[in-house]
């Protein structure tokens, strides 16, 4: 490809909206376009970066036994309706009818889908194991899209679906699919980590993602250096620490005045105590129509997902203040576990419950479910005994670990891939049945395996940047090679074709030709910012045989002999094309 015919409009200044690096780099990169809110044209420098991620994973799902297909994008609402979906599902999903009336949606994920083709199709257990997957666009009406390619509405993703008679059929594919992944990502050149996590929308018992490791992402992970443990922090359990033992001389809680003091840095203030002394309340609606407080440690957060679990909800949120004072008659800012059920309204709608290390402390202070007051010198092992003690806060860095090997180390992380085992979830739900060899019928047991393929370019610049642009991986580059033509002459202009002719024929590589009449300086400064792993400067040394090769993950440049320098570069890239790094060796 030559430059002069590429449309690569890059760009001086960041959009303002860009919260990360990789969303600046992308459109300044001329790699992305916004489209709406969430949403993004590809332009031809991402379109190629999207299909050599695409290609990469074409191969390790083709190598692991499944078979390509290609769902509908629109799917029939009756189907979601079918798995119990239709209505849990929330306002992420978009909903449409067509011009008969009949209920539709745009396509998040594609269960529904997926099992409504086997169903239809496969009758027999000799017709499994099955997996099948797909590569395209999916859409989920995202409240607060941000982060460029990381948290958009519409998204291309590749997700498979497995099939299988029994647990032990769905389980071995499981582990074809886990070492498919960490195939795909080490190919790719991430440093990432395999972690158990949540099954959220999704459901099933098992569940796994792949996180890259950046500081610029959304999930925070906790690992062990000792063991290898690791797993996203929502789902790390916490065993209870001792309850504080009681002094039988401890006298009994007092209630103080705090006017104004509702929030915990006020509240700490006036009594004169840290955060590791006062426990708050967390205020949540179960199911969208039930109260719920939670207590914890003030300097610790709850954990959603465990105390989803531990209310054994479909589904959880945040209450708003004035809707939980109306429901409960408790003012969120001065709720507190003793006597709160006797303070609120409808005291048996109300669920509470109480995270295990409050038990653990001596005394403490807390809201006295009443404006303006706060309660002192509670003891929670003696005045809190009757409230359920459960897991409900999020590990902390120095936290022990799970498998008692050592204490925890958090990172942050940006989910790249997720697998799932769902066993029946679906199958039976939707009546998706096999006959066995006796005739007897069963549901199929199921996995699903998702990448996030658009995401996977914004996480590799994530871990390849610097402040000129972006460093691709070889993997993952448009072009792996950048022929600058900065000389002048016929000659120069000449070498600079020929060069790029036997790179891209006799070597087999992807190459760029930059021979637009511009400045050596905007050239230099589009080849940093778009990234190509290689630049091969064809200047003034050229018709003495020479050019200039930078390598852009180090800087490292070098005079090299034109004679045999496509060899070595074609030998050099083809060997980084497995995610390894780029190892150049060229003599002057």
């Amino acid at each position: 490809m030559r430059a002069s015919s590429l449309h690569a409009p890059t760009l001086r200044d960041p959009p303002r909206d860009a919260e990360v690096v990789s969303h600046q780099l992308l459109v300044r990169g001329g790699f992305i376009r916004k489209s709406a809110a969430g949403i993004y044209s590809f332009l031809p420098l991402g379109m190629r970066v999207l299909r050599k991620v695409a290609q990469i994973i074409r191969d390790e799902m083709d190598a692991a036994g499944a078979q390509e297909v290609q769902l509908p994008i629109v799917i029939p609402g009756e189907l979601w309706e079918e798995s119990g979906r239709w209505a849990q599902y929330g306002p992420e999903l978009l909903r449409l009818q067509d011009r008969k009336g009949g209920d539709f949606c745009v396509g998040p994920t594609h269960e529904e889908a997926v099992v409504d083709l086997v169903r239809r199709d496969i009758t027999s257990y000799k017709q499994v194991p099955l997996c099948l997957y797909q590569i395209q666009l999916k859409f989920r009406d995202e409240m607060r899209p941000r982060a460029g390619l990381m948290r958009g509405r519409e998204f291309l993703m590749k997700d498979a679906y497995s099939f299988d008679v029994d647990v032990e059929g769905a389980k071995a594919a499981y582990e074809v699919m886990r070492g498919a992944y960490t195939r795909i990502f080490e190919r790719c050149g991430f440093d990432f980590r395999m972690v158990a996590a949540d099954s959220g929308n999704i459901g099933g018992s098992l569940s796994h993602e792949f996180q890259v490791v950046a500081q610029s992402g959304e999930d925070a992970i906790a690992t062990c250096d000792a063991s290898g443990y690791a797993a996203n922090v929502e789902l790390v359990p916490l065993a209870a620490p001792a309850r504080a033992e009681v002094d039988p001389k401890a006298p009994a809680p007092e209630v103080v005045d705090t006017p104004g003091a509702k929030k915990i840095d006020s509240v700490c203030k006036a009594l004169g105590i840290g955060p590791a002394a006062l426990i708050k309340a967390v205020a949540f609606v179960v199911d969208g129509q039930t109260p719920a407080v939670v207590f914890v440690r003030a300097d610790r957060d709850a954990n959603e997902v465990k105390v989803k679990r531990h209310f054994n909800a479909r589904t959880l949120e945040l209450a708003d203040a004035a809707w939980f004072a109306k429901a409960t008659g408790l003012k969120p800012g001065y709720i507190g576990p003793l006597g709160v059920h006797e303070a609120a309204d409808k005291a048996e709608r109300l669920l509470v419950a109480v995270d295990a290390e409050v038990f653990a402390m001596p005394t403490a202070a807390c809201g006295a479910n009443a404006v303006g007051q706060h309660r002192t010198g509670v003891v929670p092992s003696r005045d809190l005994a009757e409230l359920p003690a459960a897991d409900l806060r999020f590990v902390v860095d120095g936290d022990p670990s799970p498998d008692g090997e050592g204490p925890l180390r958090l990172f942050r992380g940006i989910e790249v891939g997720h697998i799932f085992y769902l066993g029946t979830k679906y199958s039976e739900a939707m009546n998706a049945t096999f006959l066995d060899e006796h005739g007897a019928s069963h549901p199929f047991e199921m996995g699903c395996y998702g990448i996030g393929v658009s995401r996977i370019m914004s996480a590799a610049i994530e871990q390849h940047h610097d402040e000129r642009g972006i460093c691709w991986p070889v993997a993952l580059a448009p072009f792996e090679v950048a022929v600058l033509a900065l000389g002048k002459s016929d000659e120069e202009q000449a070498i600079a074709a020929e060069l790029y002719e036997t790179l891209r024929g006799a070597e087999g590589l992807d190459v760029l030709l930059d021979d637009r009449p511009t400045r050596p300086g905007v050239k230099f400064k589009d080849a940093d910012l778009i990234g190509f792993p290689v630049q091969v400067v064809v200047g003034r040394r050229a018709s003495e045989g020479f050019v200039e090769v930078k390598v852009r993950a180090t800087g490292a440049r070098v005079d090299v002999a034109i004679e045999g320098l496509a060899t070595q570069l074609g030998r050099a890239i083809r060997a980084a094309r497995d995610g390894s790094a780029l190892h150049l060796e060229l003599g002057a």
